[in-house]
């Protein structure tokens, strides 16, 4: 038997994989932003912001929003070994592409089926990102790589040959994803006109020849007559491009155009604007004249922040409004877990689309929030807000990552943070258990639910036997209970629809605690050991099995 190929990217460290703490979050009502007044019934209040690292982010999100997310956008760190204010850009090759696959993995499952993914990048780790996007989605479910020309010019001074172009990679769910049209330009649309004042509107010619010529297609040869003059056209080189019977009905509904006074010789077909597809068919060359530029952005960027914190890497905010017209619908939800200055919220904002961002940076203040607040009060005149004739409304909410739930005390003991209060402690222990965390206003025990009768109960004390017993009488039959306390004493196998479990004890070896950073910041990583092997190049191999 032959030797089924299967070609994979690998790279040192591509089987560590972080194990991830699902932290809860916690809102800051001081920098959540909403509008005074509502101003349409299309205004969106429950946008998400949240300032911490975007895989811990991630992880959080994903209780909640696995499966929910039209679109996600994100812009990462190119890698490129230029050092940028905002992020350390150098990472060495192998950390990089490790670091990108475990948000691609969390990102996958956040999109819902008919959801797509879109990531601008350039060719320095795009061919291998390429790669990795292939294993997680499938090659079956890469839809186009597109070229986007983010400059319009080249010093003539720069030697060798420039880079004017990114690469966006596109990837889709499954096979549910159905992009949408482009709306039909200016250009486009001028095409269509109705110099005969045709009742059916806009019109516009089409070639009544085929490309086939006489000899190749004498089924489409026949004599076709000029009702101005009379004259019969007949087919010497080219053959016509519909039938007899096709053409029959053409003249029967007057769709042959020969010229105001038949001066043509032969036959055109009228088109109607009011019969072809709303749109357009979007293609894979990107130009700047129509989805913008970095010098674009750059001026969007000092508009809205000034010179002295213009932001170093925006995207424009006609790139993102393509890619959302594309991918998205009103009142989608979209996805930047890399928000940089907030670009995609922003856009997402005026396009009437919810939003979720993720912003490690300091810039998720200086520069996120207030460019939200601009644009939900309708003080933000750049961008699409023309475009779009966005005037403001909606708002956000501001969120910080919850700490690790679990420190280490002054023996090294992994023991519940002091910073939880009773209230978040059930939170956290719903996520890491799988629970929805839903308490009950009226029965003290039901902290969280996975079903109508599996319910989660956190506690702090110490159960005596009586506590348990009572507790499993009220819990009763056909229903269960996971009880997670600080201590208990007793046999609890006794009470068969309880489950008891000792805080920390029961979730000490889940996760990294205390692990706050797994940026894309090489500060942040760790250093190689001594008298290490240098580590091979991530690259290609075979790793065929017999079939």
């Amino acid at each position: 038997m032959a030797k089924k190929q299967k070609l994979e990217l690998t790279w040192v460290g591509k089987e560590n994989r972080p194990r991830l703490e699902p932290r809860i979050l916690i809102e800051d009502a001081a920098k959540s932003y909403h509008a005074a007044a509502r101003m349409s019934d299309r205004d969106i209040f429950d946008n998400v912001l949240i300032h911490g690292d975007n895989l811990l982010a991630l992880r959080a999100l994903e209780q909640d929003f696995a499966g929910k997310i039209k679109c996600v956008f994100i812009d990462p760190p190119y890698n490129t070994g230029s050092a940028f204010t905002h992020y350390d850009d150098g990472l060495e090759h192998s950390i990089w592409l490790g670091l990108m696959r475990d948000r691609l993995e969390i990102l996958r499952r956040l999109l819902s089926d008919d959801g797509s993914l879109w990531i601008t990048i350039d060719e320095n780790e795009g061919h291998y990102l390429k790669i990795l996007c292939d294993e997680i989605f499938s090659r079956a479910n890469f839809v186009r790589q597109i070229t986007w020309q983010k400059k319009y010019s080249v010093s003539n001074n720069f030697k060798g040959i420039a880079s004017i172009c990114d690469m966006i990679l596109v990837y889709r769910k499954s096979e549910r994803f159905q992009n949408n049209l482009l709306p039909r330009s200016e250009e486009a649309a001028s095409r269509y006109s109705n110099p005969d004042n045709d009742p059916r509107g806009p019109w516009k010619a089409v070639d009544y020849l085929n490309q086939a010529t006489v000899e190749q297609r004498r089924n489409l040869v026949y004599e076709i007559r000029n009702p101005f003059t009379g004259e019969v056209v007949r087919n010497r080189v080219k053959a016509w491009k519909y039938d007899p019977e096709t053409h029959r009905k053409h003249v029967e509904e007057n769709r042959l155009w020969w010229g105001l006074s038949g001066e043509n010789s032969v036959p055109a077909l009228k088109l109607f604007l009011s019969e072809v597809r709303v749109g357009m068919t979007p293609h894979n060359w990107w130009r700047h004249s129509d989805v913008g530029h970095t010098d674009e952005a750059k001026k969007e960027s000092i508009a809205l922040f000034g010179a002295a914190n213009v932001f170093d890497t925006p995207k424009p905010e006609r790139l993102i409004h393509r890619i959302l017209t594309l991918s998205t619908n009103a009142g989608d939800l979209v996805l930047d877990s890399f928000a940089g200055s907030g670009t995609t919220g922003a856009v997402a904002h005026k396009m009437g689309r919810q939003w979720i961002m993720v912003e490690l940076g300091e810039h998720c203040l200086t520069h996120i929030v207030p460019r939200l607040r601009k644009v939900i009060d309708g003080a933000d005149p750049g961008g699409v807000t023309e475009a779009v004739d966005w005037k403001g409304g909606g708002g956000f909410r501001y969120y910080e990552l919850a700490p690790s739930l679990l420190q280490k005390d002054k023996w090294d003991r992994e023991v519940i943070s002091m910073r939880y209060n009773a209230e978040m402690l059930a939170q956290a222990l719903c996520k890491l258990e799988g629970f929805i965390y839903d308490p009950s206003p009226d029965v003290y025990w039901q902290h969280g639910r996975s079903s109508e009768t599996d319910f989660l109960y956190v506690t702090t004390q110490t159960m005596a036997p009586n506590e348990l017993a009572a507790l499993g009488d009220e819990v009763g039959e056909g229903r269960s209970l996971l009880v997670l306390c600080s201590a208990f004493r007793g046999n609890a196998d006794q009470w068969p629809n309880l489950t008891v479990r000792k805080i920390p004890n029961h979730i000490r070896s889940r996760c990294e605690w205390g692990h706050d950073d797994y940026s894309l910041n090489v500060a942040n990583l760790p250093m190689a050991k001594p008298n290490a092997k240098r580590p091979k190049q991530a690259g290609l191999f075979d790793d065929g099995d017999e079939t």
